[in-house]
């Protein structure tokens, strides 16, 4: 659902000329420093990035779930970098709230989100729950008129610079599943959190990845996200589900970046005599990419559409997050191999960063793996019930 489509363009320009006048310049200069510099954050900021699916009573430009994605695809045109930096508070760091805040949380928090005043992150996986989401072993005991959490979540994005903390934690003891689990809003400062280092990673420098440590943190009841215990599992799933098609763009944003990298090469490479370009088997593997392309846009505009139109897309969301992120892996292998050696060496190329950061992309929110078991379960479900397969 487009709202104004002459905002909403211009918005989309603004993103397309800001990744090449800022982010592409400066993809190295992030790649040495292992962080996005204090001005282009500020910048990003200053344009409303941060707040892109925040309501705009609360200070973001509201956008729905098609204006998300299709923003997402321009801004993921550089290094993930970039997109990390802005993507939690627009994305899983505030969605939460968002979805099952009470008013006085939003009207705390999302302003602060919004802005980029504050970083978010969300804090579900442990060392024993991340695709079991259900496992989860930090707990949330009541005490008086606080909780005090314990446990330790790993694999954060942000968790290092975060100042807000979406944490999913077990509030009945008697319930091992689902139904025991609660979600709560945790700020830096708090005594008994500390987050980690970030990771030395494969990819993915200057998005910072770490572990968030909770000792007996002592977090007002008025901090449990919509103020009821139990809904925490609920909570959680609305937030991966729209997730996933925010994360789907991502995907295809970098998988276009690399294609359009591909093509420069193979038109301007030139062996015996001619543009490689014109080789039939350098031709196929770029037809390839583009079709791989469409196919991902596609679908995941169509998933975010029926999202706007209020359907349920739990099914459509995981096979949009599994389809993308796999493309986008296919993608890069086919650029790689374009540019040949060139695309084995950091001085010759962009294309070997994008090789390693967007191998992440099929691990994250959900494995490949565990949305094949989970395209499979949901279509199962539907034909027993009659529906369409």
């Amino acid at each position: 659902m487009i709202r104004d489509e002459k905002r909403q363009n211009a918005l989309l320009k603004d993103v397309h000329d800001w990744v090449r006048a800022v982010a592409h310049p400066n993809e190295d200069r992030v790649a040495a420093l292992d962080e996005v510099p204090t001005e282009i954050v500020q910048d990003m900021a200053a344009r409303g990035y941060f707040g892109w699916s925040i309501p705009e009573a609360y200070g973001g430009l509201g956008l729905t779930t098609e204006e998300l994605v299709q923003g997402a695809m321009e801004l993921s045109q550089c290094a993930v970098a970039y997109r990390a930096r802005v993507g939690t508070n627009t994305g899983i760091g505030s969605e939460a709230l968002v979805a099952d805040g009470t008013e006085d949380q939003k009207r705390r928090f999302l302003p602060e989100l919004a802005s980029g005043r504050a970083t978010g992150c969300f804090a579900l996986t442990e060392p024993n729950a991340g695709s079991d989401a259900t496992a989860v072993e930090t707990t949330a005991r009541r005490d008086g008129d606080d909780y005090i959490l314990d446990g330790m979540k790993c694999y954060i994005t942000n968790a290092p610079i975060a100042d807000l903390f979406t944490v999913i934690a077990r509030t009945d003891p008697d319930q091992p599943g689902a139904r025991g689990l609660s979600a709560f809003i945790l700020e830096r400062g708090m005594t008994g959190l500390r987050t980690s280092k970030p990771y030395k990673m494969m990819g993915q420098a200057g998005s910072p990845v770490g572990e968030v440590h909770l000792d007996g943190v002592r977090v007002p009841a008025a901090n449990l996200i919509g103020g009821v215990e139990g809904q925490g599992f609920r909570t959680t799933m609305r937030v991966l589900n729209k997730q996933r098609i925010h994360l789907a763009a991502l995907c295809t944003g970098p998988a276009i970046r690399m294609f359009d990298l591909a093509m420069d090469h193979a038109e301007t490479r030139q062996q015996f005599g001619k543009p490689v370009v014109d080789f039939q088997l350098v031709a196929a593997l770029l037809a390839d990419c583009q079709t791989d392309i469409h196919a991902a846009r596609a679908l995941v505009l169509e998933t975010a559409r029926a999202r706007d139109r209020g359907e349920d897309i739990a099914l459509q969301a995981s096979i949009c997050k599994y389809f993308a992120s796999e493309m986008c892996g296919r993608v890069a292998d086919r650029a790689v191999q374009v540019f040949g050696g060139a695309g084995f060496v950091a001085d010759h190329s962009p294309i070997e960063r994008y090789y390693r950061d967007v191998r992440l992309f099929r691990l994250y929110e959900g494995t490949s793996q565990i949305h094949q078991l989970n395209i499979t379960k949901q279509t199962r479900a539907l034909r027993a019930a009659g529906g369409a397969p």
